[in-house]
């Protein structure tokens, strides 16, 4: 089976790295998969979503993330995120509060839609529903 490295960095610091068959990410455009092999590109992440990373032995590894891009390159791919979380420093019940409390505010301001994109996000990774 074909590996690639995947780097996952925020802004403010290395998140995960290591090898990975497959990458599923949503970008503006729609769901991408990444494989080894598979042509170079840069796409911009749709905020309020998680990636997934497929590593070798076939665990998967959600994060939530905030924002960002997607890189692939013949090295590898890079998710260059303005930030991100692993699923497993993701406080579940703080996530679900946070989104309620959030669709209750409304989206009226960019801060009430961050707020809201950013706990979709992470019950995304954590694998609730929204």
């Amino acid at each position: 089976m074909s590996e690639m490295q995947v780097d996952l960095v925020a802004v403010e610091q290395k998140i995960w790295s290591g090898p990975a068959q497959m990458v599923v990410a949503r970008t503006v455009d729609g769901d991408i998969g990444v494989m080894p092999g598979h042509a170079p590109l840069l796409a911009q992440l749709k905020e309020g979503f998680a990636a997934r990373i497929i590593e070798p032995n076939g665990n998967v590894r959600a994060v939530a993330v905030h924002g960002g891009f997607l890189s692939v390159t013949k090295e590898g791919v890079s998710i260059l995120a303005e930030d991100a979380e692993l699923s497993e420093d993701i406080d579940v019940t703080r996530a679900r509060a946070a989104y309620e409390r959030a669709r209750a505010a409304g989206t009226d301001t960019a801060e009430k839609e961050a707020d809201l994109r950013r706990a979709r996000a992470q019950l995304l990774a954590v694998g609730e529903t929204v």
